[in-house]
């Protein structure tokens, strides 16, 4: 790629906040395992204004912004507020541009995945119903028991064994679309259901719904929503992040809510940063930044609210926050007020719980090995608290946090439970 300048495109007026004082570097997981200058948030910074200016090729951006996590906490510590996340979108928005011009494949392929399948009920409904058959038909135990999976790369075989089971698509279709507050009705709330945890943990999603309505929400699933569009923007499709958002923005404003209620940290952060999308829209802007005030994920409700617990649970936990509750939802007091608010629960909180696990979205599928050792890291400072439940607010955290305790030979003695379910069991939901 031939030297030019990409002022108009890059967030270029965001990297002059970044005074190089060097907070960020420990608490960046990338610049720690790697320590590289051009890994950190502040090395990153400097090559995008570099390339802004048109004093380095774009190629030079590429590994140190792949290889990012994603996971803002340089936001969090920063003492002068720099932006890096709208860095860090801009230039994977530029990268992915280049891309796109240099190989109709790439374009292709993505525009298969993120614009007609993870937006597609159906399509994923159709995943669900495949993996189901899959899991129960006792396909996965003979493929295991074979070695097939030893066929496969190493990170499609880590993750095949920590897939949860999955519930059936068909039962999805006999929700109640509205649930009626359990006594007098507090508020009125949208439920964001979105497309992976609505397709993987579906059961997390039922939960969730009636976590709300026993607080005494009326609680509304409506069915114009679709994919957040995280995962497209992250991966600097941002022309389809966009639509999305714009499908999500016009389907929630039909109706009057107090909240949109979700419980998937990813799409959370997403859902609250709407607005930055759109800040060469000015339409789209306000009604954007309107719909993100109203987004909050449902720890933040439910520690306002009363919860029925009646049950015990007697475990020793600890908790991995998703970053993106942390740093981009500002959101890390109500999971653990409500976690420690159960009863019977032993909290003990391990070393550097601030620290990304290292799922990011798709990274530790497309970077398995540097998610690898950022998870092993994790897992040494989990281990030295001796949980029995890992407890998480993140499908992809989940998922990841599960992929560690398989690493550590610890699956059968340490299990992994989003704060959701614990919450259900100790308001006895299933009876």
């Amino acid at each position: 790629m031939s030297k030019q300048s990409y002022q108009t495109e890059l967030a270029y007026h965001e990297t002059f906040s970044c005074v190089q004082c060097g907070y960020c570097l420990p608490d960046c997981p990338t610049y720690q395992s790697m320590e590289k200058e051009t890994h950190s948030p502040r090395g990153r910074i400097n090559l995008v204004k570099m390339a802004a200016e048109g004093k380095v090729s774009l190629d030079t951006l590429k590994e140190p912004i792949d290889l990012c996590l994603g996971c803002r906490a340089c936001e969090t510590v920063c003492p002068t507020n720099v932006q890096y996340g709208k860095i860090l979108e801009s230039a994977k928005a530029v990268l992915q541009k280049e891309k796109y011009e240099q190989s109709k494949r790439t374009r292709l392929v993505n525009e298969a995945v993120f614009k007609h399948t993870f937006p597609n009920e159906r399509l994923l409904d159709l995943a669900g119903y495949g993996l189901r058959f899959y899991q129960q038909t006792g396909l996965q135990k003979v493929a295991q028991k074979l070695g097939v999976l030893k066929l496969f790369p190493e990170r499609l075989a880590a993750f095949e064994r920590v897939t949860p089971t999955v519930a059936s698509p068909g039962r999805k279709k006999k929700r109640p679309m509205e649930l009626k507050p359990q006594g007098e009705p507090v508020y009125r709330v949208g439920f964001f259901k979105g497309c992976i945890m609505d397709t993987m943990f579906a059961e997390i999603n039922d939960a969730s719904m009636k976590l709300l309505q026993e607080s005494g929400c009326e609680v509304v699933l409506i069915e114009e929503q679709t994919c957040c569009g995280a995962l497209q923007n992250h991966s600097g499709d941002r022309e389809i992040a966009k639509e999305l958002a714009k499908k999500n923005i016009a389907a929630f404003e039909q109706y009057e809510f107090d909240f949109v209620i979700n419980s998937i940290g990813g799409c959370g952060a997403m859902l609250v940063e709407y607005d930055h999308l759109f800040e060469d829209e000015p339409e789209w802007y306000e009604r954007a930044k309107a719909f993100a005030a109203k987004n909050k994920d449902i720890s933040y409700l439910l520690a306002e609210l009363e919860l029925p617990m009646k049950k015990e649970v007697n475990k020793v936990v600890t908790y991995q926050p998703s970053c993106h509750m942390t740093n981009v939802q500002k959101n890390t007091a109500a999971p653990l007020a409500l976690l420690t608010s159960i009863p019977g629960i032993t909290y003990k909180e391990h070393k550097q719980p601030h620290m990304c696990c290292g799922s990011a979205g798709i990274y530790n599928l497309v970077h398995f090995d540097e998610s690898m050792k950022i998870l092993d890291q994790k897992m040494e400072h989990v281990k030295e608290t001796e949980p029995e439940l890992i407890v998480t607010t993140n499908p992809g955290c989940h998922l990841q946090m599960k992929v560690g305790v398989e690493r550590e030979g610890l699956a059968g003695k340490v299990k992994v439970v989003h704060l959701v379910e614990l919450l259900a069991e100790a308001c006895e939901l299933g009876k």
